[in-house]
């Protein structure tokens, strides 16, 4: 990447796809953000640039680059492999970790569990510029995909009790559809995360509940 592609880069300032750090703290704190673009759709990791795009540069390219490895190789699980890049910006040095979206989804971090007072693994995920818990939901969905054929299914009354309700109220959370079907919440979910997979419905991460909708160009007639 030139400086000028580099500049423009950071012009349009973080997003699902781009994380600024000032600096690599630990390496457990820098998989979490390497393990979301991961389980994304991929993206960059700059090192040496503030959240405001100011950028500061790294003092030392070589332990800046033992941390990332670190968190790629110990950290995340199954392992990250990662494409690390230096450019030097006015003057100043400054790392480019080039994240694929995996096809080995999902990749967790053990973190540390407040409520059960041990480590435990999650995954995460990207959702806008922050990296974040993926819901339950998520990690199912994740997991059922890696394969990464499409699934097909049977519609029955209650897939098409859930595309009416669709059609009128656009959103869906796996609560709601249990309610209205009749179901238990884990039936509901294997459905909805079914049709995900076929692509006749969207999953979509929200900070406090996901939902889903109907997937574009999808005729119910």
């Amino acid at each position: 990447m030139n400086p000028n592609e580099f500049k423009d880069l950071i012009a349009e300032g973080e997003s699902s796809f781009l994380e600024f750090k000032r600096k690599a703290t630990s390496p457990n704190k820098l998989a979490r953000e390497i393990a979301a673009l991961a389980n994304t759709k991929g993206g960059i990791l700059i090192i040496g640039v503030d959240d405001d795009g100011t950028v500061v540069g790294v003092r030392s390219e070589k332990s800046e680059i033992d941390i990332v490895e670190q968190a790629c190789g110990f950290h995340i699980f199954p392992p990250v492999e990662p494409e690390i890049e230096i450019i030097e910006y006015k003057n100043k040095d400054v790392i480019l970790v080039h994240i694929s979206e995996s096809t080995r989804k999902p990749h967790v971090v053990e973190i540390e569990d407040p409520e059960k007072k041990r480590p435990v693994k999650r995954a995460y995920i990207r959702l806008g510029e922050k990296s974040v818990i993926a819901s339950k939901e998520m990690y199912k969905l994740m997991t059922t995909q890696a394969n990464g054929k499409p699934l097909k299914i049977s519609i029955g009354e209650r897939e098409r009790r859930l595309f009416r309700y669709l059609e009128k109220h656009e959103r869906i959370t796996v609560k709601e559809f249990a309610s209205i079907v009749n179901i238990s919440r884990r039936r509901a979910e294997r459905i909805l995360i079914d049709l995900v997979r076929a692509k006749v419905i969207l999953i979509h991460n929200d900070t406090n509940n996901d939902y889903f909708s109907l997937a574009p160009n999808i005729s119910l007639d």
